[in-house]
């Protein structure tokens, strides 16, 4: 949830109770296929539920926000198979069997669809907490409907027809959390200030400013991380930082002597945010450069260090992804049809197309 709670103040849960969330829908879908028919051998089912288990290890603090701040260019995806891939050597090679269905290799395609797709396990369990943690009642699913609701045929994913209602109420739903919840602009702009703080910090450090903060958080400030240097001492340091490392690191660093910095955990922290506006169209770049110009003459700083207070971003949401991997609806006849044409709901069809929003965000008049 990245700072949601700073809009929800009840979203403090974490991703290890997502974890155990999605690993208990995962027993069941594994439960109810077998009941149907399909056949799950034990180490099938030791391999799906150890790799709903970790597949989000991979994520640092705060969600996404490391990924686009101090790590360059590794998703959080690659982190979580590095992390499976350590614990694969240590354990003998039991998780290779659930490594091949975390990368998709693995040949029976329904097993890779339960732990990623548009109706897998992760999305059950991430929308139906969400939503309960949030107070968003817009957002909450029956995931056990769902699942009840789960075949298989040739090798994919199936929701049998009288699951039809339930697939529909999920992707609706899923917009609402998207538009309500996840890209909610406070909860938006309160990310993009703390990738500022990191990328602020970082910039601080390799040019020899002294920051206060924790060894594994320092690890990432001093050193130029990438994909082809992400190593196994990298990920080790990697394991060690948590939401604490940041907070304490922003506690010691709102006192300190750079105006970006200082300004930057100072808002994050006393929830005292830039104004963020939205819109269905471009930002002019007129705006922007009045909002800055503004800001460069009221403190004396540079153009560099004034675009960490203002600037301009785009969010996209698309429902459902019908070019992607579909969710495809079993009838009685034996016919099957994506959720879009089997469905009479005609939101269904807008919920398929793309949609961006534009946002800037600039300091208030007391800053």
């Amino acid at each position: 949830m990245g700072l949601s709670y700073l809009v929800y103040p009840g979203a403090h849960h974490t991703r290890f109770h997502h974890a155990l969330g999605c690993m208990h829908l995962m027993q069941k879908a594994v439960n109810v296929l077998r009941f149907k028919g399909v056949t799950i051998s034990e180490d099938e089912e030791n391999g799906l539920l150890i790799a709903i288990l970790l597949h989000d290890i991979g994520h640092g603090p705060f969600s996404h926000a490391m990924e686009h701040s101090i790590v360059n260019n590794v998703s959080h995806e690659e982190i979580s198979l590095r992390f499976m891939e350590e614990l694969n050597a240590e354990f003998n090679g039991s998780l290779t069997l659930a490594i091949s269905i975390f990368k998709k290799e693995y040949p029976r395609q329904f097993m890779c669809e339960l732990i990623s797709s548009q109706l897998d396990m992760d999305r059950a369990d991430y929308l139906k907490r969400d939503s309960f943690y949030t107070g968003v009642a817009e957002g909450n699913i029956n995931s056990e409907r769902l699942i009840t609701m789960l075949n298989v045929v040739n090798d994919q994913l199936v929701v049998e027809e009288k699951g039809i209602l339930s697939v529909e109420k999920f992707l609706i739903a899923r917009r609402f959390m998207y538009w309500q919840v996840y890209m909610h602009k406070t909860g938006v702009v309160a990310e993009q200030l703390l990738m500022g703080t990191l990328k602020r910090a970082k910039e601080l450090v390799q040019q020899g400013a002294k920051l206060n903060c924790s060894d594994a958080l320092f690890y990432f400030l001093f050193s130029e991380i990438n994909a082809e240097n992400f190593n196994n001492e990298t990920l080790t340091v990697f394991s060690k930082l948590d939401d604490y490392d940041i907070v304490a690191a922003m506690k010691d660093w709102q006192n300190h002597e750079d105006f970006v910095l200082s300004n930057l955990c100072q808002m994050i922290l006393n929830r005292n945010l830039l104004k963020v506006k939205l819109k269905n169209k471009p930002i002019k770049s007129s705006e922007l450069k009045m909002h800055s110009e503004a800001l460069i003459k009221k403190h004396k700083i540079t153009n560099h260090e004034a675009s960490y207070f203002v600037f301009q971003g785009k969010l996209t949401n698309q429902a459902y992804q019908n070019n992607f991997q579909k969710i495809n609806i079993l009838f009685k006849s034996g016919k099957i049809k994506d959720i879009v044409k089997a469905s009479d709901q005609l939101n269904l069809k807008a919920l398929s197309k793309p949609i961006t929003k534009y946002y800037m965000c600039y300091p208030k008049k007391k800053m």
